[in-house]
């Protein structure tokens, strides 16, 4: 089976080969990696062969050298590109900062300017798929995840399937904190209930062998603070909701901390990793061979996980990520277990990112909805939830709505669904303030 990562160089594609090489299964016999940067999948190239030391029989690693090359006779697509690279992202924050409002890669005003600009290269990718590949299954880690994996399943309906980290490592951190051993999740007697949309969601029920952990969770403060989600939202608020949300959803909570904590640092996540990708890239070309690439690699790995969602955690009080924060789901991990239900025909729960069907009635059978599925040869299938609590479920309508018209606006370079998108969103305040943000970002593209 020939696995195909879009976005080769990217950072975190060791990550995904660690867990092939891991794999007992051994179900891939091929890595293919595209990528329209030669130095940064030459980069990658070489951590991957010093990860491969010592496996007796490594999953082989090809280059390909053109985006139908990568595609033609692959049986995965795994496409985690950025386009416009970490500049793009410098931009998407600090435009909407420059007027105000937040600027953040997936969410906000900065996620509908990376979304307006990866949409289009996303659904011609979606196009070469079915033309070149048309048995493959495509995962999409490309970030915004909802609306790119919406806009590219108009072209491939039910074949491509949006994946996310944050929502597994939310249950399996509320699961050990509930008290639960880890070995439970792995058994399947952990049951949880999350529905939502991508990087805004809300854990609803979590349960050991039949028995409804969430209550006790919430009503306990000491083991709300031994989590990351319970640290950042804090116990008050926690139990006024009555789930554990998404940690994205700290953005929306807590907007005017987080955007004061944003003002008050010299540097944005963009600027940040774009210094610390850049020279990891940089000092990695510049020779010393696989080992020194790999060691360099987990050293800058190690260091941009201990600083993720920094401001968030700023603004809720100042704390460090411990060991089990870092943990997290592992996308690489999904990304694996995903294409097991699929290749085992398993009937294996996961949170994805798939079309709503009838799960929320409220909105469209096409729409885009982060929800558990079940998921099989013929694909994954989105479970029935509970009814949404009318914020929770107003919510999810006002941010799809933006997504929607986003993309629109990416597909047929609608400037008036670009604004509605913008506009529109809960975290801009003002059409005004859209419109500028739109007009410079067209300026300075």
């Amino acid at each position: 089976m020939r696995l195909t990562i879009l976005g080769g160089g990217g950072f975190r594609v060791p990550l995904v080969y660690r867990a092939l090489l891991d794999d007992p299964a051994g179900s891939v016999s091929e890595v293919v990696l595209h990528d329209t940067d030669a130095r940064r999948v030459g980069v990658i190239a070489e951590v991957l062969t010093r990860l491969a030391h010592g496996h007796r029989a490594p999953v082989p690693v090809r280059v390909a050298h053109g985006l139908d090359e990568a595609l033609t006779g692959a049986d995965f697509v795994f496409s985690a590109i950025r386009v416009g690279g970490t500049a793009g992202r410098i931009r998407d924050e600090r435009i909407p900062l420059a007027e105000g409002v937040l600027g953040q890669e997936t969410v906000g005003a900065g996620g509908v300017l990376y979304g307006l600009r990866t949409i289009p290269v996303a659904v011609d990718i979606a196009e070469r798929v079915a033309r070149l590949a048309p048995n493959a299954w495509v995962i999409n880690f490309t970030n915004p995840a909802g609306m790119v994996t919406e806009a590219m399943s108009q072209v491939l309906g039910d074949r491509v399937i949006g994946i996310c980290d944050s929502p597994v490592g939310l249950v399996r951190r509320a699961a050990r904190a509930a008290g639960a051993d880890p070995s439970a999740f792995a058994s399947g007697r952990i049951g949880y209930d999350y529905v939502g949309l991508n990087h805004l969601g809300w854990l609803r029920s979590l349960t050991l062998d039949g028995t409804e952990l969430l209550p006790r969770l919430l009503a306990d403060d000491t083991a709300l603070g031994s989590f990351e989600e319970g640290r950042l939202f804090g116990a008050e608020w926690l139990r006024t909701l009555g789930a554990l949300p998404n940690e994205y959803l700290h953005y929306y909570y807590f907007r005017r901390e987080t955007l004061d904590s944003v003002r008050d640092t010299p540097e944005t996540r963009g600027e940040f990793l774009d210094q610390q990708q850049g020279g990891f890239f940089e000092r990695a070309a510049a020779g010393g061979g696989p080992e020194a690439a790999y060691a360099l690699w987990e050293r800058t790995r190690l260091e941009r996980e201990e600083t993720y969602m920094a401001h968030s955690r700023e603004a809720s009080g100042g704390w460090q990520r411990d060991s089990h924060d870092l943990e997290g789901g592992g996308y690489d991990r999904v990304a694996l277990a995903l294409m097991h239900a699929i290749v085992g025909d398993s009937g294996t729960r996961l949170i994805l990112n798939v079309r709503n069907g009838t799960t929320v009635p409220q909105l469209a059978p096409d729409a885009i909805v982060e929800t558990v599925c079940e998921v099989t040869a013929r694909g994954a299938r989105p479970l029935p939830c509970a009814p949404l609590r009318e914020d929770q479920l107003g919510l999810m309508l006002q941010v799809k709505a933006v997504e929607r018209a986003a993309v629109e606006a990416a597909l047929f370079k609608d400037r008036g669904a670009a604004l509605r998108a913008l506009a529109l969103h809960p975290l801009v305040d003002s059409p005004a303030v859209a419109a500028r943000i739109l007009q410079r970002a067209a300026k300075e593209a």
